[in-house]
Protein backbone atom coordinates (compact mmCIF):
# COMPACT_ATOMS: atom_id res chain seq x y z
CA UNK A 1 0.00 0.00 0.00
CA UNK A 2 1.58 3.27 -0.83
CA UNK A 3 1.85 5.86 2.13
CA UNK A 4 -0.58 9.16 2.66
CA UNK A 5 1.03 12.61 2.59
CA UNK A 6 -1.24 15.40 3.42
CA UNK A 7 -0.09 18.69 2.39
CA UNK A 8 -1.07 21.62 4.56
CA UNK A 9 -1.12 24.85 2.56
CA UNK A 10 -0.42 28.75 4.66
CA UNK A 11 -2.07 31.64 5.20
CA UNK A 12 -4.19 33.57 2.49
CA UNK A 13 -3.99 30.75 0.13
CA UNK A 14 -6.18 26.94 -0.49
CA UNK A 15 -5.31 23.39 -1.44
CA UNK A 16 -4.30 25.13 -5.08
CA UNK A 17 -1.34 26.41 -3.41
CA UNK A 18 -0.07 23.12 -3.35
CA UNK A 19 -0.44 21.37 -6.43
CA UNK A 20 3.06 21.42 -7.73
CA UNK A 21 3.52 19.06 -4.94
CA UNK A 22 0.47 17.27 -4.87
CA UNK A 23 2.02 16.29 -8.64
CA UNK A 24 5.21 15.47 -7.27
CA UNK A 25 4.15 13.22 -4.46
CA UNK A 26 1.75 11.42 -6.97
CA UNK A 27 4.41 10.94 -9.36
CA UNK A 28 6.44 9.27 -6.68
CA UNK A 29 3.70 6.78 -6.06
CA UNK A 30 2.27 8.56 -3.02
CA UNK A 31 -1.39 8.92 -1.91
CA UNK A 32 -1.82 12.34 -1.70
CA UNK A 33 -4.58 14.32 0.06
CA UNK A 34 -4.81 18.50 -0.31
CA UNK A 35 -7.20 20.01 2.50
CA UNK A 36 -7.92 23.57 2.27
CA UNK A 37 -8.35 25.16 5.76
CA UNK A 38 -11.34 25.91 7.25
CA UNK A 39 -12.91 28.91 5.46
CA UNK A 40 -10.45 29.09 2.80
CA UNK A 41 -12.77 28.06 0.37
CA UNK A 42 -13.79 31.44 -0.76
CA UNK A 43 -13.79 32.92 -3.94
CA UNK A 44 -11.00 35.41 -4.31
CA UNK A 45 -12.41 38.94 -4.25
CA UNK A 46 -15.55 38.49 -2.54
CA UNK A 47 -16.32 39.32 1.32
CA UNK A 48 -15.14 36.68 3.61
CA UNK A 49 -17.26 34.57 6.18
CA UNK A 50 -17.42 36.60 9.62
CA UNK A 51 -16.40 33.65 11.69
CA UNK A 52 -12.70 33.29 9.38
CA UNK A 53 -12.05 36.65 11.63
CA UNK A 54 -12.06 34.58 14.92
CA UNK A 55 -10.51 31.19 13.46
CA UNK A 56 -7.58 29.78 15.65
CA UNK A 57 -4.71 27.88 14.73
CA UNK A 58 -6.41 25.54 17.10
CA UNK A 59 -9.21 24.78 14.67
CA UNK A 60 -6.96 24.43 11.77
CA UNK A 61 -5.07 21.94 13.81
CA UNK A 62 -8.51 20.40 14.80
CA UNK A 63 -9.46 20.24 11.11
CA UNK A 64 -6.33 18.07 10.19
CA UNK A 65 -6.18 15.78 12.91
CA UNK A 66 -9.79 15.04 12.30
CA UNK A 67 -8.52 13.89 8.81
CA UNK A 68 -5.63 12.38 10.11
CA UNK A 69 -7.73 10.22 12.63
CA UNK A 70 -9.63 8.94 9.43
CA UNK A 71 -6.91 7.03 7.67
CA UNK A 72 -5.79 3.66 7.68
CA UNK A 73 -2.14 4.62 8.76
CA UNK A 74 -0.31 7.49 10.02
CA UNK A 75 0.88 9.89 7.15
CA UNK A 76 3.35 12.05 6.31
CA UNK A 77 2.63 15.45 6.80
CA UNK A 78 3.87 18.68 4.75
CA UNK A 79 3.35 22.08 5.29
CA UNK A 80 4.41 25.23 3.96
CA UNK A 81 4.72 28.39 5.89
CA UNK A 82 1.95 28.59 8.52
CA UNK A 83 0.80 25.38 7.50
CA UNK A 84 4.30 24.13 8.86
CA UNK A 85 3.06 24.92 12.14
CA UNK A 86 -0.34 23.27 11.42
CA UNK A 87 1.69 20.24 11.27
CA UNK A 88 3.73 20.60 13.98
CA UNK A 89 0.72 20.99 16.24
CA UNK A 90 -0.91 17.67 14.69
CA UNK A 91 1.82 15.98 15.55
CA UNK A 92 1.41 16.19 19.29
CA UNK A 93 -1.75 14.69 19.09
CA UNK A 94 -1.69 12.04 16.44
CA UNK A 95 0.88 9.75 14.86
CA UNK A 96 2.59 10.78 11.95
CA UNK A 97 5.58 9.01 10.00
CA UNK A 98 6.90 12.40 9.34
CA UNK A 99 7.05 16.13 9.05
CA UNK A 100 8.59 17.87 6.40
CA UNK A 101 8.17 22.00 6.60
CA UNK A 102 8.41 24.30 3.96
CA UNK A 103 9.47 27.81 5.23
CA UNK A 104 7.35 27.08 8.20
CA UNK A 105 5.84 29.91 10.64
CA UNK A 106 7.16 29.11 14.24
CA UNK A 107 5.91 27.54 17.37
CA UNK A 108 4.80 29.44 20.57
CA UNK A 109 8.21 30.47 22.63
CA UNK A 110 10.74 30.63 19.51
CA UNK A 111 12.18 34.23 18.97
CA UNK A 112 12.02 36.28 15.78
CA UNK A 113 15.80 36.39 14.72
CA UNK A 114 15.17 39.25 12.19
CA UNK A 115 14.28 42.78 12.73
CA UNK A 116 11.83 42.48 9.39
CA UNK A 117 9.80 40.08 11.62
CA UNK A 118 9.18 42.37 14.40
CA UNK A 119 8.38 45.09 12.01
CA UNK A 120 5.82 43.23 10.11
CA UNK A 121 4.26 41.97 13.36
CA UNK A 122 3.76 45.55 14.71
CA UNK A 123 2.59 46.70 11.43
CA UNK A 124 -0.39 44.69 11.86
CA UNK A 125 -1.32 47.40 14.33
CA UNK A 126 -2.31 49.46 10.81
CA UNK A 127 -4.89 47.37 10.46
CA UNK A 128 -6.89 48.09 13.73
CA UNK A 129 -8.20 45.66 15.99
CA UNK A 130 -7.07 42.88 13.66
CA UNK A 131 -7.53 40.02 15.97
CA UNK A 132 -10.93 39.16 15.66
CA UNK A 133 -11.85 40.01 12.12
CA UNK A 134 -10.51 38.52 8.55
CA UNK A 135 -7.87 40.09 7.06
CA UNK A 136 -7.36 40.73 3.18
CA UNK A 137 -4.21 39.70 1.43
CA UNK A 138 -1.97 42.85 0.64
CA UNK A 139 -0.33 42.60 -3.13
CA UNK A 140 2.76 44.65 -2.07
CA UNK A 141 3.24 42.41 1.07
CA UNK A 142 2.48 38.94 -0.75
CA UNK A 143 4.09 40.32 -3.93
CA UNK A 144 7.89 41.50 -2.07
CA UNK A 145 8.04 39.19 0.15
CA UNK A 146 6.33 35.78 -0.92
CA UNK A 147 6.08 35.82 -4.41
CA UNK A 148 9.24 38.31 -5.04
CA UNK A 149 11.02 35.01 -6.91
CA UNK A 150 8.44 34.33 -9.60
CA UNK A 151 7.89 36.12 -12.94
CA UNK A 152 6.16 39.22 -13.23
CA UNK A 153 2.94 37.97 -14.76
CA UNK A 154 2.85 34.61 -12.57
CA UNK A 155 3.17 36.67 -9.46
CA UNK A 156 0.41 38.94 -10.05
CA UNK A 157 -1.78 35.62 -11.21
CA UNK A 158 -0.71 33.55 -8.12
CA UNK A 159 -1.99 36.83 -5.59
CA UNK A 160 -5.21 36.97 -7.73
CA UNK A 161 -6.00 33.55 -6.36
CA UNK A 162 -5.21 34.69 -2.89
CA UNK A 163 -8.36 34.76 0.12
CA UNK A 164 -8.48 36.47 3.52
CA UNK A 165 -6.85 34.98 6.39
CA UNK A 166 -8.03 34.66 10.21
CA UNK A 167 -7.27 38.41 12.04
CA UNK A 168 -7.16 35.47 15.40
CA UNK A 169 -4.70 33.13 13.54
CA UNK A 170 -2.21 35.61 12.46
CA UNK A 171 -2.11 37.18 16.21
CA UNK A 172 -1.77 33.78 17.44
CA UNK A 173 1.63 33.42 15.31
CA UNK A 174 3.11 37.05 15.36
CA UNK A 175 2.13 38.03 18.54
CA UNK A 176 2.19 34.58 20.37
CA UNK A 177 4.12 36.57 23.26
CA UNK A 178 0.67 38.00 24.29
CA UNK A 179 -1.17 35.40 23.73
CA UNK A 180 -2.60 33.99 26.87
CA UNK A 181 -3.86 30.51 25.80
CA UNK A 182 -0.73 29.93 23.84
CA UNK A 183 -2.17 28.74 20.78
CA UNK A 184 0.48 27.19 19.14
CA UNK A 185 2.66 26.24 21.59
CA UNK A 186 4.26 22.54 20.69
CA UNK A 187 5.75 20.17 22.98
CA UNK A 188 8.29 19.19 20.97
CA UNK A 189 8.51 15.93 23.01
CA UNK A 190 5.39 14.84 21.82
CA UNK A 191 6.44 14.55 18.32
CA UNK A 192 8.29 11.42 17.88
CA UNK A 193 8.94 11.65 13.97
CA UNK A 194 11.64 12.64 12.50
CA UNK A 195 11.57 16.35 11.41
CA UNK A 196 13.32 18.17 8.49
CA UNK A 197 13.11 22.14 8.18
CA UNK A 198 13.49 23.81 4.75
CA UNK A 199 14.60 27.51 4.63
CA UNK A 200 15.03 29.58 1.60
CA UNK A 201 18.29 31.77 1.57
CA UNK A 202 16.68 35.25 0.80
CA UNK A 203 13.18 34.58 3.10
CA UNK A 204 12.22 37.84 5.18
CA UNK A 205 9.16 35.98 6.24
CA UNK A 206 10.12 32.98 8.23
CA UNK A 207 14.24 33.67 7.45
CA UNK A 208 16.53 30.80 7.67
CA UNK A 209 18.10 31.38 11.18
CA UNK A 210 14.42 31.15 12.67
CA UNK A 211 13.60 27.90 10.81
CA UNK A 212 16.92 25.96 11.72
CA UNK A 213 16.08 27.01 15.45
CA UNK A 214 12.47 25.00 14.68
CA UNK A 215 14.53 22.30 13.51
CA UNK A 216 16.67 21.96 16.74
CA UNK A 217 13.85 21.92 19.05
CA UNK A 218 13.26 18.70 17.76
CA UNK A 219 16.80 17.48 18.66
CA UNK A 220 18.52 14.36 17.09
CA UNK A 221 14.75 14.14 15.13
CA UNK A 222 15.22 17.45 13.53
CA UNK A 223 17.01 18.32 10.08
CA UNK A 224 17.80 21.36 8.83
CA UNK A 225 18.09 22.10 5.10
CA UNK A 226 18.53 25.52 3.42
CA UNK A 227 17.96 26.47 -0.34
CA UNK A 228 20.51 29.03 -1.96
CA UNK A 229 19.07 31.33 -3.78
CA UNK A 230 15.23 30.14 -2.59
CA UNK A 231 12.74 32.56 -0.80
CA UNK A 232 9.58 31.84 0.61
CA UNK A 233 7.26 30.91 -2.06
CA UNK A 234 8.83 27.45 -2.13
CA UNK A 235 6.03 25.57 -3.48
CA UNK A 236 5.91 27.05 -6.47
CA UNK A 237 8.77 29.70 -7.46
CA UNK A 238 11.72 29.09 -9.88
CA UNK A 239 14.03 26.03 -8.79
CA UNK A 240 11.14 24.29 -6.65
CA UNK A 241 10.99 21.24 -8.30
CA UNK A 242 14.49 20.85 -6.77
CA UNK A 243 13.24 22.10 -3.27
CA UNK A 244 10.92 19.47 -3.94
CA UNK A 245 12.76 16.09 -5.10
CA UNK A 246 14.84 16.97 -2.07
CA UNK A 247 11.58 16.71 0.41
CA UNK A 248 11.10 13.50 -1.16
CA UNK A 249 14.41 11.62 -0.98
CA UNK A 250 14.57 12.62 2.75
CA UNK A 251 10.75 11.52 2.89
CA UNK A 252 12.33 7.76 0.96
CA UNK A 253 15.45 7.91 3.55
CA UNK A 254 13.98 8.53 6.60
CA UNK A 255 10.33 7.07 6.56
CA UNK A 256 10.52 3.98 5.05
CA UNK A 257 8.76 4.43 1.89
CA UNK A 258 7.30 1.31 0.09
CA UNK A 259 7.60 1.11 -3.15
CA UNK A 260 4.02 1.97 -5.35
CA UNK A 261 1.89 -1.01 -4.18
CA UNK A 262 0.73 -3.80 -6.31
Amino acid sequence: MSQTVVLIHGAFCAAWAMEPYAQLFAAHGFKVLTPTLRHHDTVPGMRAPRELGLTSTLDYADDIEKLVRELDAPPILVGHSMGGLIAQMVATRVPVRALALLAPSAPWGTLPTSAWEIVSAQGLYFAGQFWNKPLRPESWIAETHALDLLPDGERQATFARFVPESGLATFEILHWAMDMRRATYVDSRMVDCPVLCVAGEFDRVNPPKTVASIARRYRERGDYHEIAGASHWLIGEPGWQTTGRHVVQWIEGVAGRVTKAS
